[in-house]
This record gives C-alpha cells, structure tokens and sequence, in this order.
C-alpha cells in the first residue's frame, strides 16, 4: 500500500487565503520546506501583497479575490480575523474543490466551530486547528519562513473529519518545522488559550499602560520589562475580536490571577516576608516542572520513529 509520505511526492495545491505575517509565513516556511512537492497559490485583498510573494517566487499564482484559486486546491489554509473567517466560508461554499482538506490558525475556536460547522459542505474537510508562534508586527513583510520552527500546533478534531486528512495536514505541519502537534477539544483550547496566550496580553497592555508619560522608563529597561512588554505591541483589531470571542474563558483566568494579586499584594501590605518567600517557591517549582516536561516532550518528539 502507497504511503501518505510516497502519495505526496506528487504536488499538492495548497491555497494560502490571508497573506499577513501568520498566512506569510506558512507560505514562506511551505516553500522553503523539501518534504512534500507543493504548487502555493494566494489569495489576499491587498494587490501588493500578491504582487510581492509571486515576485519572490513564493506563491505560484495570486488573486485578490477567489477566481479559481479555491476551485483547484487541495489545501485551504485561512488565516483570516474571526470575524471574517466564516463569511469566508459562507460566501465561498461553490468554490472549494470536492474533497479539499481546510484548515484555519484563528486563536479562538468555541462559537466558530458551530458557526462553521453549521454551513460546511459535507464533501469538504475541515479541521480546525491553531499554531502556537507568531509575531508582535503585522503584514506579509514580517512573515518568516522559520518562525514556526520547534513551536506546538493545536489541532481539535471533528467526528466528521477523515484521519487519513488528518495524517496529511500533520505531515505538512511537520514539514514546516512545527515541534509538536497535539490534538484537544475546542472548549480545553479555548480554557487553555485564555491561559497561556490571552492573559498574557492583558497583562503585558496593562503593565505597558500603568507606565507614567513624564518619566523616562527607556532609561531603565532591562530584560524583565522588555520580555515581558514585548507582546503589548498588539494588533488592536484582531485581538479585540479574540479576547471577546473567548471573554467566558478569559474573564475566569484573570479572576484566577487577581486571586494571586491580592495574596501577594496582602502580603506586601503585612510586610510578610515568609508568604512571599512560599510564593516565591512555588512559582519556582512551577516553573521548572513546566521546563522538564517540555524538555521531555522535545527528547520524546526527537527519538520518535
């Protein structure tokens, strides 16, 4: 029996829908990757967008908006804003081709796969899924074909999705250097996301805004105020849309959080040294537990067959 390595030899239509630094870089890191035999077709609004990635020789063919694209790709990744994503499918639905794998990189998925779900075609694949990386900056000219290099994907399956596709769109992840690709239920990513992603945005844009305009803060930056504000230089729009898309997980974690606040802020107040020592101690074991078991994560991943 032919195997899915050996089947896709053969060249793959991958149509990239959204061409910014997320939809960039997947078409970037797929034309730099030599695993899979892959034709890159695009589509973006912006006509010097399409203009720049065929004239690097990233995409084979462009369009601002679906002609014939969709018609012959056997891959749709989208990565657009959860607003337009399914108006995207909506208003698309006669275009995908028969049997087409598609996939999104939308942050939230909750509400959007019920959305979606409610409107896909029955002989199309849609597995819904979410790269862990991206970049502060936006556009295509920030895109980056190793940005996805050693990073974890999250894919949530639908009983209605073929595993062979599955298999097929793991294979291109791979290819494209993504570390570890782990399969969840919409409603754990979204907990999840809240978590590891979205509160950590919050807390980045208030530290960044708490700051006073009459001091002169660039005089004392060092490394924790940098990597810790480095993402509050934030895409206004999109993460508007994300954090209220997912404003049910997101509002329990910062509650979690302020629960902590206050305990450390109390003991400020007290001056007790001995809470904020057990603090201390525990966000160290915390945090290295979390580093060996990514460390043997990684170890697992790479001795693998």
């Amino acid at each position: 029996m032919e195997r899915l390595e050996e089947r896709l030899m053969r060249p793959l239509n991958i149509a990239l829908v959204g061409l910014g630094v997320i939809g960039g870089s997947f078409a970037k890191g797929l034309r730099a990757q030599n695993v899979i035999h892959v034709n890159l077709l695009g589509i973006d609004t912006n006509a010097a967008t399409i203009q720049r990635a065929l004239d690097e020789r990233i995409i084979t063919q462009g369009e601002t908006s679906n002609e014939s694209i969709l018609q012959q790709a056997d891959v749709v990744i989208i990565s657009l804003y959860p607003d337009d994503l399914v108006d995207f499918i909506q208003t698309h639905q006669d275009a995908f081709k028969k049997g087409a794998i598609i996939t999104d990189t939308v942050g939230v998925k909750g509400s959007l796969i019920q959305q979606v779900e409610a409107i896909l075609r029955p002989d199309v694949d849609y597995i819904f899924g979410h790269p862990m990386a991206g970049r502060e900056n936006q556009g295509y000219e920030y895109a980056e074909a190793g940005v996805f290099h050693g990073a974890n994907y999250l894919l949530m399956p639908r009983p209605r999705n073929q595993q062979a596709n599955i298999d097929k769109l793991e294979l291109i992840l791979d290819a494209i250097g993504f570390r570890r690709i782990t399969h969840v239920t919409p409603e754990f990513h979204d907990e999840m996301i809240a978590y590891t992603s979205q509160l950590c945005h919050v807390l980045a844009v208030a530290l960044m805004n708490s700051d006073r305009h009459d001091r002169d803060t660039a005089s004392f930056v060092g490394d924790s105020f940098r990597e810790l504000t480095r993402i509050a230089k934030i895409n206004d729009e999109l993460w508007a849309q994300l954090f209220l898309y997912n404003k049910e997980s997101l509002l329990e974690s910062m509650a979690a959080f302020e629960t902590e606040w206050q305990a450390m802020k109390q003991a400020i107040q007290t001056s007790n040294s001995q809470d904020l020592k057990e603090m201390f101690r525990e966000s160290t074991k915390r945090r290295s537990s979390l580093e060996q078991t990514d460390l043997k994560l990684n170890i697992a991943r790479n001795v693998a067959p």
